[in-house]
């Protein structure tokens, strides 16, 4: 039960990127919280993260949960996932993961909330939240798949390096003063470069990055037959990923209803006037919870062929703000009453 201020909120991993983002969406949004709990590594227990213009001390994961919280917000690897959100779990406590951990699990919902909240039930008490690419590419092809049918899909991403951590900022900081970096985390320079690699290699040659969009349109839209292929690169930007997207459709359509029905879904912005060289960039995206589409063309060579532009800020919309949009979709539905 809930109590008339609120809910206790623990965030774990609240001193990272994602973690402190959620903490600007959790009060962005008004979501009412009575206590905070913000969690992070030994190193960080006794440090302070500010919310509601307060400073809050960092606790330790065994703390918070005996603090009993009503929900628990993860975003510290799929290790710490794996390990901690089963006994918040089955200590009655609602957990919204960020990792890899529970996504492609049977019995865990894989959620963006505009696209598939109802496939969140009552007795589930560890919710996936999508991978960012995954998830700004399904609030694009939600309304197309209900109106058209997606045949399949070829996906070229452009990732910001706030997708790999604040490591990866420090890297490319030094490398644009002409440092050598102290502590790299790509394999090549990402300053003036494009590495197409995001994540590990496997042995078909994707990455787990691009087989992740793969398996999990398929689940979050509920269609196995659904193939989106990608490829992952990540660009020296911050701010924000960019997605270009090719869909062949089933049914044939007008480029003013693909508009229309683009604009019409909740969370999606259409961007795209060529003459006025108006179209999504991750500086449009950076900060906003939206998710923006532009370039909307017929293929050449395919008559249901059709290509979109896709942009959003990865620590937003990709990460921290679907999250509490969960959060927000369970308190809705009653979940704590």
């Amino acid at each position: 039960m809930r109590t008339e201020q609120g809910l206790k909120v623990c965030i774990v991993g609240a001193t990272g990127l994602v973690g402190r983002t959620m903490l600007e969406v959790l009060e962005e949004h008004e979501f009412p919280v009575s206590q905070l709990l913000p969690v992070g590594s030994a190193r960080s227990v006794g440090t302070s993260v500010f919310y509601g213009g307060q400073p809050h001390n960092v606790i330790s994961i065994e703390d918070a949960i005996t603090a009993k919280p009503h929900l628990a917000l993860f975003s510290a690897g799929g290790d710490v996932s794996e390990q901690w959100a089963p006994q918040f779990a089955s200590a009655g406590v609602t957990v919204i993961d960020n990792s890899s951990a529970w996504r492609m699990d049977g019995d865990c919902p894989l959620v963006v909330p505009e696209v598939n909240g109802n496939h969140i039930g009552p007795d589930h008490r560890i919710i996936a939240n999508p991978n960012c690419t995954t998830m700004q590419l399904v609030m694009a092809l939600k309304p197309l798949h209900d109106h058209y049918r997606i045949k399949r899909g070829i996906v070229s991403t452009y990732q910001s390096i706030t997708g790999t951590g604040k490591a990866a900022i420090v890297q490319l900081e030094e490398e644009r003063k002409g440092e050598t970096p102290s502590a790299p985390v790509y394999p090549h320079p990402i300053d003036l470069n494009c590495i197409p690699h995001c994540d590990v290699f496997v042995e078909d040659g994707y990455t787990k990055e691009e087989l992740k969009v793969w398996h999990e349109t398929k689940k979050i839209l509920g269609d196995d037959s659904l193939a989106m292929t990608c490829t992952a690169v990540r660009v020296p930007v911050q701010g924000g990923h960019s997605e270009s997207v090719y869909l062949e459709l089933e049914r044939d359509f007008e480029l003013s209803d693909v508009h229309q029905v683009l604009s019409d879904f909740p969370g999606v912005v259409v961007v795209d006037d060529p003459s006025s060289n108006a179209y999504p960039m991750p500086r449009m995206a950076h900060g906003k919870d939206e998710v923006f589409v532009g370039r909307i063309r017929r293929d050449l060579g395919h008559p249901n062929g059709l290509h979109l532009w896709v942009v959003a800020d990865n620590l937003r919309k990709g990460a921290a703000t679907n999250t509490v949009q969960i959060a927000r979709y369970l308190l809705d539905q009653g979940r704590w009453s």
